[in-house]
């Protein structure tokens, strides 16, 4: 049985992760483009934001179920895909998926995952499959018919990344995965040495690092660092997610916006939901936080489809803040990954344990009987700064 860590919030999982993995393989997870300034910016935008709680009401148990794309989640969050997070612990996206499985809420999954997207499948009911374009329409429509089979209930097309070459100068990261000749290996041997529990674990995991559900020009899986370069190549257009749109019949979520335009646009061609995200700070470095761009693209579909938010979720009070201010639900990413590389399966079930508790602390304080409840008269917005009332 996986041996429980205690954790006690996000900031932990993320120091044993930083503890347990090599440098380069947290700075990979870490990520955030260029200096890194929209990263900040999604977490530091939530602490801009302050709650109005209540006193002397009755306290009795909360609601934290919602419901998302027609789906009961048991609390508003889910894991949003991240690609081939082996390199955090060897269970990788099984683990995850177990462990969003058992507390009731959705899990996202990478095209670039390392795990067969069937495995998932017969792991979790709830799956969300990510999309990028690797291949044109040609690879895409093979893409989609495979996650239908194996029976994901939600497609995510993910627009927001057509380029992040700039990287980020302060931080060595891994060289990319399936192109380690002798020369890289050796520069990179003593950050193995010093984590030998990470290097024995991952090389158990086999050394064959491959996309399974990345459809190769052959049929046969790309390689990580193959797939990693082509979902540069076909970067999705508003006509290729009309495309996509025409052969997808479930449930399908724009992730990358940040303005109302944007988000108009997607309800216009048939999406159910939008995601408001900047890919966690590794596009564009200088773009809006997503909680703050959360309210424009609210107001710009109104009821018309849903609006889920990614970025910055760090604490059960920034779920509370999200939906107070229209999201249906947050998906969270570095966190559960952090937990993952802390304490495998066991780490991701204690951090989603966590925001549960979190959440129902925040609802309790303010005197809110249910996530459904949720709106903007329980938080205190920060001010603008000009002369406006």
């Amino acid at each position: 049985m996986p041996r429980p860590i205690g954790l006690k919030s996000t900031e932990q999982a993320r120091r044993i992760a930083k503890r347990k993995l090599p440098n380069s393989v947290y700075n990979f997870i870490e990520g955030g483009t260029e200096e890194g300034r929209t990263a900040r910016a999604n977490s530091e935008g939530f602490g801009e934001i302050g709650f109005r709680p209540r006193i002397a009401h009755d306290h009795h148990a909360r609601d934290l179920r919602t419901t998302v794309l027609g789906r009961e989640l048991a609390m508003p969050v889910i894991t949003t895909p991240a690609g081939f997070i082996r390199v955090a612990h060897p269970a990788g996206e099984l683990a995850v998926a177990r462990a969003a499985e058992a507390a009731g809420i959705a899990v996202g999954i990478s095209i670039l995952a390392s795990v067969p997207i069937e495995q998932i499948t017969a792991a979790a009911s709830d799956v969300w499959f990510q999309l990028y374009m690797i291949g044109g329409r040609k690879g895409s429509e093979i893409a989609i018919e495979r996650a239908k089979r194996a029976g994901c209930r939600v497609l995510i097309v993910t627009a927001d990344l057509a380029d992040n070459t700039g990287g980020n100068d302060r931080r060595p990261v891994p060289p990319p995965p399936g192109r380690v000749d002798l020369r890289t290996a050796l520069r990179y041997a003593p950050e193995m040495v010093r984590k030998p529990v990470w290097a024995v674990n991952f090389l158990r995991g086999g050394f064959q690092l491959i996309a399974p559900n990345a459809p190769g020009q052959d049929g046969a899986p790309m390689a990580i660092a193959e797939g990693s370069a082509a979902l540069r190549e076909y970067p999705p257009t508003w006509d290729d997610i009309a495309w996509v749109r025409s052969r997808w019949d479930g449930p399908l979520v724009v992730k990358g916006v940040t303005c109302g335009e944007d988000a108009r646009r997607a309800a216009d061609i048939g999406a159910d939901a939008v995601s408001v995200s900047n890919h966690g700070g590794n596009g564009l470095d200088g773009g809006p936080a997503t909680i703050r761009a959360l309210p424009e693209v609210v107001e710009a579909v109104g009821d018309r489809i849903e609006v889920l938010l990614d970025g910055g979720v760090r604490r059960g009070g920034d779920v509370v803040k999200a939906v107070a201010l229209g999201a249906r639900a947050v998906l969270i990413g570095r966190p559960y990954i952090w937990a993952l590389a802390a304490g495998g399966e066991s780490g991701v079930t204690e951090l989603l344990a966590l925001y549960r508790r979190n959440i129902d602390a925040t609802l309790r304080l303010l005197a809110c009987p249910s996530v459904e409840a949720l709106d903007p008269s329980v938080l205190r917005m920060p001010r603008c700064g000009c002369d406006c009332k």
